[in-house]
């Protein structure tokens, strides 16, 4: 029993060298049948402690962390298709390197959403999540040129960032660090962006 206990104490957080003077400490000390019970309890209390980080760090994906990400997937899917609209039809270079930076962001953003445990990806697909282009804005966007072009884009991916930033200050507090993190991250990055894009429509 003293072993079994030891051995999921030594699972967690402890390192081996940690664990191994822990062990022989607490052996020395609670000698006698008495103190064995109040040598594992005392187990059972550092195996609570020691994992309850762990815990926390490799919580399951609840169902707010899963609902984010099926609809942050498609959120950001037409992100990178208006980018890449903008690649083709503008000659802007400010826009260009824009377009390609939140292409280039995105894109493993996805990736790393669909590999969440229980994410599917295609559950909100054709629905409108906050900030998105409606099927004619997009097809605005693409017979748009030039300056007409760019004032629409930004526009646009303006109001985008803008919906995910508001979709993602609902995670940040996620118990799951993946969750948290990435929400924090598309809250700064996006931020940064919008700054950036009213700067290039405060231009002449």
């Amino acid at each position: 029993m003293q072993d079994l206990a030891l051995k999921k104490a030594q699972n967690c957080e402890f390192s081996s060298r940690d664990s191994s003077l822990l062990t022989l400490n607490l052996r020395q000390l609670f000698r006698g049948e008495k103190m064995k019970r109040l040598y594992l309890v005392l187990i059972g209390a550092l195996l609570l402690s020691g994992c309850a980080s762990s815990a926390q760090t490799n919580s399951e994906y609840s169902a707010d962390d899963i609902n984010f990400a099926e609809m942050m997937i498609p959120h950001h899917e037409q992100a990178i298709e208006m980018s890449e609209i903008a690649l083709l039809n503008t000659t802007n270079p400010d826009v260009l390197q824009l377009a390609q930076e939140i292409k280039d962001a995105q894109s493993p953003e996805i990736e790393l959403m669909k590999s969440w445990a229980g994410v599917k990806a295609s559950t909100h697909a054709g629905h409108l999540m906050d900030g998105m282009l409606s099927e004619s804005e997009i097809s605005e966007l693409r017979q748009a040129k030039g300056k007409e072009f760019d004032l629409l884009f930004l526009q646009g991916m303006i109001k985008h960032h803008e919906g995910a930033i508001e979709m993602a200050q609902k995670v940040t507090t996620s118990t799951n660090k993946d969750v948290a993190d990435l929400s924090a991250t598309i809250i700064k990055v996006q931020e940064l962006e919008i700054t950036k894009m009213n700067e290039l429509l405060s231009r002449p």
